[in-house]
């Protein structure tokens, strides 16, 4: 398990540093990157890290989806808190090296809604995107890991395709941790209660669906 949670812990770290730092120099560079850039990019670094450690920890690289999983019954509830931990951990570090080479850097990638969307529709959006990705997740994974072409290019491929058309609304966390780190160290905490809850009910109601439809 020390291997499992060191794999949670990078490739958290690679897919926070990869996405946070893109919406940050986005954000510096008065927008050099767009959002289709960020979009891609948070795309593409979940689908390399399927690739990189799917075999190894399954790349979970979320809380909801280690909850998930482990509601499915696919994942061991005993091994969920060193998970959590792992991802928690590793979304930090990232935050916390874009907060050293980004100083000027107002929010590094924290989530909130929209101007004049309420966060209430927020908390239903966000649920519905992890509801999405968890389901999706289910039916490609071998057990509780992602692994293999189809798993990588599914998975990055409805990652890339939320943050497109949600990303201006709620910026598609469908990740606690990756919610969790840059609010704290940008002070940003107003709406972090949405981000913490909704992706983890979305999560689990993708279980009773996919057991539903099996």
């Amino acid at each position: 398990m020390s291997k499992k949670a060191f794999a949670e812990l990078l490739g958290t770290f690679i897919m926070v540093f990869c996405g946070c730092g893109a919406m940050t120099v986005n954000e510096i560079t008065g927008g050099a990157i767009t959002h289709v850039g960020v979009a891609i990019t948070w795309g593409l670094v979940v689908m390399a890290m399927i690739y990189a450690f799917g075999h190894i920890s399954g790349a979970h690289l979320n809380p909801a989806v280690t909850i998930g999983f482990a509601v499915a019954k696919k994942f061991k509830w005993k091994d969920v808190p060193l998970y959590l931990t792992a991802q928690t951990m590793g979304a930090f570090l990232a935050i916390l090296v874009l907060w050293l080479l980004f100083p000027e850097s107002s929010s590094f990638g924290h989530t909130y809604p929209a101007e004049g969307f309420a966060p209430y529709k927020a908390f239903i959006f966000e649920l519905f995107l992890t509801f999405f990705l968890m389901l999706v997740i289910l039916n490609v994974s071998i057990g509780s890991k992602e692994i293999g072409s189809m798993a990588a290019i599914a998975v990055g491929g409805v990652i890339l395709l939320e943050a497109m058309f949600a990303g201006p609304m709620t910026k598609a966390s469908m990740n606690p941790a990756r919610s969790l780190a840059p609010a704290f160290v940008s002070g940003n905490l107003e709406h972090l209660w949405l981000y913490l809850t909704a992706p983890i009910i979305g999560a689990i109601l993708a279980v009773f669906c996919h057991k539903t439809i099996q």
